[in-house]
């Protein structure tokens, strides 16, 4: 068990060599590159906007019902609401969710490339092939990726203030002045980095699994129970120690 461990590491890590060697085609790789972020990032807005502005509203009736006490000003509900989506939920929790979108549809459809002999064809043509179908789908969410990670924020944010709106269990201005109080930008700059670390091992970690398929559409599918299954771990270990090193 512990030499196939390690030989997964080796592997893994001469996959992203030949994904990361200078691309035949620079023009390609910018027009792969603009149509996964559609395909990516574009389309995972909806489902992080709804799981967002719900979560908002949860943390501010969590955090209210944990209030008990008179002497806790009020206004430390939007204070806490704000520091748990910015610090944990609009990275850490996103991230695991876009692991099971991006994740299976990277892995199934580069083990599908890979047991229909695609990449075969494309290693024929001298086409470096795990780097024209890997390499614009980790870059695409690398580096697009915070941008989900503020509109999280936002509407977490706003779904936190529409639930105070709607039930009165506080003074609106009390959750305004509570997103206001004590505001570290730096948590912000933290939590996008986060993100394009954690979505960097999804996608990485995804076409490594597909590309990596074998035995027919039942090991395509076993690459995408893997590819999820690894990344979400892997985003946890991630997690502590980007918090160590950048927090702490």
């Amino acid at each position: 068990m512990r030499a196939n461990f390690f030989k997964s590491i080796g592997n893994y890590a001469i996959f992203l060599r030949q994904v990361f060697r200078k691309p035949e085609n620079k023009r390609m790789l910018k027009k792969q590159f603009v149509i996964e972020i559609d395909r990516l990032i574009m389309s995972s807005i909806v489902i992080t906007g709804v799981i967002s502005l719900f979560m908002g509203g949860v943390l501010v009736i969590q955090t209210a019902s944990n209030m008990s006490n008179p002497l806790l000003d009020k206004m430390l509900i939007g204070y806490m609401t704000r520091e748990s989506m910015i610090l944990e939920f609009s990275s850490t929790m996103v991230s695991l969710i876009l692991a099971g979108k991006m994740g299976s549809s990277i892995a199934s459809e580069i083990g599908t490339m890979r047991i229909s002999q695609q990449l075969d064809a494309i290693d024929m043509m001298g086409i470096n092939s795990a780097s024209f179908v890997a390499r614009p789908k980790i870059l695409a969410a690398t580096v697009t990726s915070p941008l989900l990670t503020i509109l999280s924020i936002v509407l977490g944010l706003v779904g936190g203030g529409l639930i105070t709106w709607l039930t009165g269990m506080i003074p609106l201005v009390k959750y305004l002045t509570g997103l206001r109080f004590a505001f570290n930008a730096y948590y912000i700059l933290y939590s996008c980095v986060k993100t394009a670390v954690f979505c960097f091992i999804i996608t990485s970690v995804s076409a490594y699994h597909g590309f990596n398929a074998k035995n027919g559409s039942l090991g395509v599918g076993r690459s995408s129970t893997k590819a999820i299954v690894t990344s979400s771990i892997l985003i946890l270990v991630a997690d502590l120690l980007l918090t160590q090193l950048l927090l702490y």
